[in-house]
Protein backbone atom coordinates (compact mmCIF):
# COMPACT_ATOMS: atom_id res chain seq x y z
CA UNK A 1 0.00 0.00 0.00
CA UNK A 2 1.46 3.34 -0.84
CA UNK A 3 0.38 7.04 -0.38
CA UNK A 4 -0.25 9.82 -2.28
CA UNK A 5 -0.48 13.63 -2.37
CA UNK A 6 -2.57 15.40 -5.27
CA UNK A 7 -2.66 18.70 -6.20
CA UNK A 8 -5.63 20.62 -7.06
CA UNK A 9 -6.98 24.03 -6.42
CA UNK A 10 -9.81 23.26 -3.68
CA UNK A 11 -12.45 23.92 -5.72
CA UNK A 12 -11.45 21.25 -8.33
CA UNK A 13 -10.65 18.78 -5.49
CA UNK A 14 -13.97 18.85 -4.20
CA UNK A 15 -15.57 18.45 -6.93
CA UNK A 16 -14.64 14.54 -6.64
CA UNK A 17 -15.62 14.68 -3.22
CA UNK A 18 -18.90 12.69 -4.42
CA UNK A 19 -16.26 9.39 -4.64
CA UNK A 20 -13.81 10.18 -7.51
CA UNK A 21 -10.36 11.26 -8.32
CA UNK A 22 -8.66 12.74 -11.03
CA UNK A 23 -5.02 14.53 -11.62
CA UNK A 24 -3.01 16.75 -13.94
CA UNK A 25 -6.18 18.08 -16.26
CA UNK A 26 -7.63 14.50 -16.26
CA UNK A 27 -4.51 12.73 -17.83
CA UNK A 28 -4.70 8.68 -17.24
CA UNK A 29 -1.12 8.37 -17.25
CA UNK A 30 -0.12 9.34 -13.09
CA UNK A 31 -3.31 7.55 -12.01
CA UNK A 32 -1.74 4.30 -13.66
CA UNK A 33 0.50 4.29 -10.60
CA UNK A 34 -1.95 4.07 -8.33
CA UNK A 35 -3.63 1.12 -6.79
CA UNK A 36 -6.50 0.16 -4.66
CA UNK A 37 -5.63 0.58 -1.36
CA UNK A 38 -3.88 3.24 -1.50
CA UNK A 39 -4.40 6.39 0.40
CA UNK A 40 -4.99 10.14 -0.90
CA UNK A 41 -4.51 13.41 -0.01
CA UNK A 42 -5.66 16.63 -1.98
CA UNK A 43 -2.90 19.71 -1.57
CA UNK A 44 -4.77 22.79 -2.38
CA UNK A 45 -2.36 25.84 -2.94
CA UNK A 46 -5.15 27.79 -4.30
CA UNK A 47 -9.42 27.87 -3.24
CA UNK A 48 -10.31 27.76 -7.20
CA UNK A 49 -8.32 27.11 -10.05
CA UNK A 50 -5.72 29.87 -11.52
CA UNK A 51 -6.63 31.74 -8.50
CA UNK A 52 -4.71 34.50 -6.12
CA UNK A 53 -6.76 33.18 -3.50
CA UNK A 54 -4.09 31.46 -1.41
CA UNK A 55 -5.29 28.44 0.68
CA UNK A 56 -2.19 26.09 1.23
CA UNK A 57 -3.86 23.56 2.91
CA UNK A 58 -4.66 19.78 2.52
CA UNK A 59 -8.45 19.55 1.50
CA UNK A 60 -9.60 15.46 1.38
CA UNK A 61 -8.81 12.39 2.19
CA UNK A 62 -9.36 8.56 1.06
CA UNK A 63 -8.67 5.08 0.26
CA UNK A 64 -8.95 4.53 -3.27
CA UNK A 65 -11.51 1.45 -4.01
CA UNK A 66 -11.24 -1.25 -6.21
CA UNK A 67 -11.87 -0.81 -9.80
CA UNK A 68 -9.83 0.46 -12.86
CA UNK A 69 -9.18 3.74 -14.22
CA UNK A 70 -12.10 5.05 -16.13
CA UNK A 71 -13.31 8.04 -18.51
CA UNK A 72 -15.61 10.93 -16.72
CA UNK A 73 -17.43 14.10 -18.89
CA UNK A 74 -16.32 17.03 -18.09
CA UNK A 75 -18.40 19.41 -19.88
CA UNK A 76 -16.94 18.46 -23.58
CA UNK A 77 -13.61 16.79 -22.48
CA UNK A 78 -13.34 13.85 -20.96
CA UNK A 79 -10.65 13.05 -18.08
CA UNK A 80 -9.95 10.10 -16.13
CA UNK A 81 -10.66 8.95 -12.93
CA UNK A 82 -10.35 6.50 -10.14
CA UNK A 83 -13.26 6.13 -7.65
CA UNK A 84 -11.95 7.01 -3.76
CA UNK A 85 -13.83 6.55 -1.01
CA UNK A 86 -13.29 9.82 0.69
CA UNK A 87 -13.52 10.76 4.96
CA UNK A 88 -15.18 13.05 6.79
CA UNK A 89 -12.37 15.56 7.17
CA UNK A 90 -11.66 19.45 7.06
CA UNK A 91 -9.13 21.28 5.96
CA UNK A 92 -5.94 21.49 7.31
CA UNK A 93 -2.94 24.32 6.57
CA UNK A 94 0.37 23.18 5.45
CA UNK A 95 1.70 25.24 7.50
CA UNK A 96 2.13 24.26 10.81
CA UNK A 97 3.15 20.69 9.60
CA UNK A 98 6.31 21.98 7.78
CA UNK A 99 8.71 20.54 10.52
CA UNK A 100 6.42 17.23 11.22
CA UNK A 101 6.54 16.15 7.85
CA UNK A 102 9.16 13.92 5.77
CA UNK A 103 8.80 15.45 2.32
CA UNK A 104 9.01 19.21 3.99
CA UNK A 105 11.02 19.14 7.05
CA UNK A 106 14.26 21.03 6.67
CA UNK A 107 13.66 21.89 3.14
CA UNK A 108 13.16 25.50 2.02
CA UNK A 109 11.66 24.38 -1.64
CA UNK A 110 9.43 22.09 -0.33
CA UNK A 111 6.62 23.16 -2.60
CA UNK A 112 9.02 22.20 -6.09
CA UNK A 113 7.14 18.68 -6.03
CA UNK A 114 3.80 19.49 -5.86
CA UNK A 115 3.95 20.83 -9.59
CA UNK A 116 3.99 17.63 -10.60
CA UNK A 117 0.67 16.99 -9.73
CA UNK A 118 1.06 13.90 -7.97
CA UNK A 119 3.80 12.25 -5.71
CA UNK A 120 4.24 9.59 -3.17
CA UNK A 121 4.82 9.97 0.37
CA UNK A 122 5.59 7.75 3.55
CA UNK A 123 2.78 6.17 5.72
CA UNK A 124 4.24 8.64 8.78
CA UNK A 125 3.20 11.94 6.43
CA UNK A 126 -0.45 10.52 5.61
CA UNK A 127 -0.79 9.66 9.43
CA UNK A 128 0.41 13.28 10.23
CA UNK A 129 -2.02 14.79 7.87
CA UNK A 130 -4.99 12.66 8.57
CA UNK A 131 -4.20 13.46 12.64
CA UNK A 132 -4.43 16.98 11.16
CA UNK A 133 -7.62 16.73 8.79
CA UNK A 134 -9.79 14.99 11.52
CA UNK A 135 -9.74 11.76 9.31
CA UNK A 136 -8.23 8.33 10.40
CA UNK A 137 -5.56 6.69 8.58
Amino acid sequence: MKHWIAVASAEHARRGKVGFMQVNHGKAAPLRRISPGDGVVYYSPTESFGGKDKLRAFTLIGRVKDGDIYPGEMGGWTAYRRSVDWSDAHDAPITPLLDQLDFTAGKTNWGYQMRFGLFEITAHDFGVIAGAVGASA
